[in-house]
């Protein structure tokens, strides 16, 4: 098999995962404790020693979570490969390097940018929930919700995974190397064995239910039962044959056939058995949908519509902001937290109250992103003080719906890529938690999304906006995003993990690159302020921390908790007539941005 890779790229990209081991990164790995909220958060963040630059190219870029996938991605357009090759590519090894965050087993959103049409396009690879799986199939005896970690676990927690079957579409679209030309990385990568990086080390011991599940069990420990230690070498032959056969027979392979029944009795006999059959793979059908685009400044905001909450949320948090002078309030500043907390409070309540999976439930879409009614809810935020919890606005032809404020958990990837030719892909994929339902199957996990929906299928009488129903899909906070200015050229491709609060990640570094005019890697390392309307989390241990009193006196609570956020992005910037691409990943974690 020849990649095309050269050894000395794989060792410096090995040398870079194995950060610990290797002077070349001088990652210092620092877990912070968990935050007290309602759900935990398992995928701590990962510092970095020396502060990051912003890298800057004139060709091509990418930015990811791990220094491996990064390495590939850039590989791929080297070899004029397109943004959505690069996100293949990457995909595929992030499945490999990084598995308790993203993989073939979960699913994905993807924005796609044309730079010759300046058309954007989104795909939506989102679980669905099996034919067979009930709104009350999170209920105790009592009626009563199951404790999360231990709704999770197991193969009832699983979807119908949903990420091959997008690549496929996009890939259709968009390709331009051979489709199976784009697996051989991660294959010789899965064959010949990867260095295991620091934060995998570390969550796989914060995760002992691993243990719980014999094929993670002897995938991630070793024989006495200890983690596998950060820079041994780690193979994975039964995903190289995984990604073997999807690379010779593309989405059908992975659906049909020997993966599908091997999936199916993985979620039968693993934990609490799941509902998954091989009819429900076959069915399942990736989609494209229409972006959610909102105005802000001389700027176009566009993302994924429903079942992703993002596009919506993002759109209305600048739109709403869109009348005070961002730039005047100064970066994270109390007034200009202030601002953006009552913002997202107003964006989160809309979302409980509206967003689900449109084809089930419906959504006011075109209402929701109306500069009107965005300008109405806006004259709701007072500078002198916080309106405290905000409440949805009102649409007469809404049905009547319960609420959801369920929460997702921040196991979760995103990447951004520039092609050679100016495309741009902003992907952000997930298994759900970290690990996601532990279950291990043919080199792989497959995720736990049936619990983004909500537990609880009822209020009363009232149906909950995002139960469980056959074939629906969950509600996601995934908000990959590209930005374009008037003409419709790319400005900027940014996405983070981090569950519910990626939106609030997502709209202050947008907001922090557009307003405060920070340098890129600034606004993504720069201290975070989220509110989900609630609470307003301050991040911990940074200089933000120093605002609580400042917001606590214009009326917020305040908490401070530790973030977890993974942000990945890339901007165009435009002077004298010369273009450079500018890369930056987040410190939070491992990644990296590469560029020429």
């Amino acid at each position: 098999m020849n990649t095309g890779f050269s050894a000395a790229s794989r060792l410096v990209s090995f040398a870079r995962a194995a950060a610990g081991l290797a002077a070349a990164v001088c990652l210092s790995v620092s877990f912070a404790a968990s935050a007290q909220t309602a759900r935990p958060q398992p995928e701590g963040p990962t510092g970095n020693a020396a502060p990051r630059t912003s890298v800057v190219g004139e060709r091509h870029m990418v930015s990811a979570a791990n220094p491996i996938a990064a390495d590939v991605g850039r590989q791929i357009l080297r070899q004029g490969g397109s943004a959505v090759d690069a996100a293949i590519a990457m995909q595929m090894v992030l499945t490999l390097v990084e598995p308790q965050s993203s993989g073939i087993g979960g699913g994905a959103f993807l924005v796609h940018y044309n730079a010759e049409t300046k058309k954007i396009e989104t795909y939506d690879g989102r679980e669905t929930a099996p034919a067979a799986a009930r709104p009350d199939m999170f209920l105790d005896a009592d009626g009563k919700p199951l404790p999360f970690a231990k709704a999770a676990m197991g193969g009832h927690a699983v979807g119908v995974p949903g990420l091959v079957g997008m690549l496929a579409l996009a890939h259709d679209d968009h390709g331009r190397l051979p489709w199976a030309r784009l697996f051989e990385p991660a294959m010789r990568l899965a064959v010949d064995g990867f260095p295991i990086s620091p934060r995998l080390h570390q969550l796989v011991a914060e995760t002992p239910q691993l243990k719980e599940f014999p094929g993670a069990r002897e995938y991630f420990f070793d024989a006495e039962g200890n983690p596998k230690a950060a820079g041994s070498r780690l193979a994975n032959p039964a995903l190289a044959e995984t990604l073997r056969i999807v690379a010779n027979g593309s989405a059908p392979a992975f659906y049909n056939g020997g993966l599908a029944r091997a999936m199916v009795r993985a979620v039968t006999n693993n934990g609490v058995p799941g509902t998954l059959t091989v009819e429900d793979l076959k069915g399942y059908k990736a989609v494209k949908r229409e972006p959610v685009c909102g105005a802000y400044r001389q700027y176009r905001v566009c993302g994924m519509g429903p079942p992703s909450s993002g596009g919506v949320a993002i759109a209305q948090i600048l739109g709403m902001l869109e009348r005070f002078d961002m730039r005047q309030s100064g970066a994270n500043t109390a007034a200009s937290i202030h601002l953006l907390a009552e913002a997202e409070r107003l964006a989160f309540a809309d979302r409980a109250r509206y967003m689900a999976d449109a084809d089930f439930e419906p959504a006011p879409l075109a209402r929701l992103v109306d500069r009107k009614y965005i300008a109405m809810r806006s004259k709701l935020i007072s500078p002198e003080r916080s309106m405290g919890r905000a409440e949805p606005g009102r649409f007469q032809r809404a049905a009547m719906r319960a609420p959801d404020t369920t929460s997702e958990l921040p196991a979760t990837t995103h990447f951004s890529v520039v092609d050679g030719a100016g495309n741009a892909v902003a992907m952000t994929s997930s298994i759900e938690q970290a690990f996601g339902s532990r279950v291990f199957v043919r080199g792989f996990l497959l995720n736990n999304h049936m619990t983004d929906f909500a537990l609880k299928p009822r209020d009363g009488e009232t149906p909950n906006i995002n139960r469980i129903e056959p074939g629906k899909r969950p509600r996601s906070s995934m908000s990959p995003t590209i930005v374009v200015d008037r003409e419709g050229r790319l400005v900027l491709t940014i996405g983070s993990p981090g569950g519910t609060r990626i939106i609030p990640y997502v709209a202050q570094a947008i907001v922090a690159s557009l307003d405060w005019g920070l340098d890129l890697q600034r606004a993504l390392a720069l201290p975070h302020a989220v509110n989900m309307n609630g609470t307003t989390e301050l991040e911990r241990d940074t200089p933000i921390a120093a605002l609580a009193p400042d917001l606590r006196a214009l009326g917020h609570d305040v908490s401070l908790v530790t973030h977890t956020s993974g942000l990945h992005a890339i901007q165009i910037v435009r002077r004298q007539g010369k273009t450079q691409l500018v890369g930056a990943a987040d410190p939070r974690r491992e990644g990296e941005a590469l560029g020429d």
